[in-house]
């Protein structure tokens, strides 16, 4: 049975799934649900009340067979768990791969199996792409980077494509390009512990603003024909 995060009342399994060179800002946002966890929010000067509405949780790094990760910029990270030892996870998060590597049935079948156990599933960037490899998104609306929209409305109608930040959808949580995960890790963080994220947030300098992209940049992106680029 999927756990109550509002209310969870044991510990919190977080998973982050490392594929082929994972883009290091796709995952770093998880760090967000870190500072909810008590090593960080016991050394804040916070009341003793919201102390004690910290969050155990438990990370689990996890690769097919436990072996070390790459990600870019040259970063080695060893594995916690892999696919066969992991236990079930009640929130998962998964950032882009290079575009050089293709999930296997291995990935794809565990990624099925997190999603199915799991309370919230999280995607990042190109996060979207094993998630639409392996089924998930069919029925549902979400977003991702913005010059992939007419590439993925194109490739898969089951899915409503939506040009935002971020976007939930019952379980799945989606996002724009990788600094859009700070603004979904907000939301999230606002959807389950508005206490303690209203904590976390000005003390860590996240990013508070809207999921619509209105900046004068942004809307002169939104003009550029995406598709051509990626034809």
């Amino acid at each position: 049975m999927p756990l109550d995060l509002s209310n969870p009342g044991r510990r919190i399994h977080v998973g982050i799934i490392l594929m082929g060179e994972t883009e290091i800002l796709d995952v770093a946002p998880i760090d967000f649900l870190h500072a909810l966890s008590p090593k960080f929010i016991h050394a804040m000067p916070i009341s003793d009340e919201l102390k004690a509405k910290a969050l155990d949780m438990e990370f689990h790094w996890v690769t097919e067979k436990g072996e070390s990760a790459s990600l870019t910029a040259g970063i080695s990270l060893n594995a916690t768990d892999s696919y066969a030892t992991c236990p079930p996870l009640d929130i998962v998060l998964i950032g882009a791969y290079f575009p050089t590597y293709t999930p296997t049935e291995a990935d794809l079948a565990f990624i099925r199996k997190a999603h199915d156990n799991c309370t919230a599933f999280l995607t990042i960037c190109g996060g979207i792409l094993p998630a639409q490899l392996a089924g998930l998104l069919a029925g549902h609306t979400a977003t991702a980077p913005r010059f992939m929209l007419p590439m993925l409305r194109e490739q898969d109608p089951r899915t409503t494509w939506v040009e935002k930040r971020s976007h939930h959808d019952g379980k799945i949580w989606t996002s724009g390009a990788l600094l859009n995960g700070l603004d979904m890790m907000r939301e999230f963080g606002m959807h389950y512990w508005p206490e303690l994220t209203a904590v976390a947030v000005p003390l860590g300098g996240w990013p508070e603003r809207g999921i619509e992209y209105e900046g004068p940049m942004e809307q002169l992106v939104g003009e550029i024909k995406w598709g051509a680029a990626t034809a």
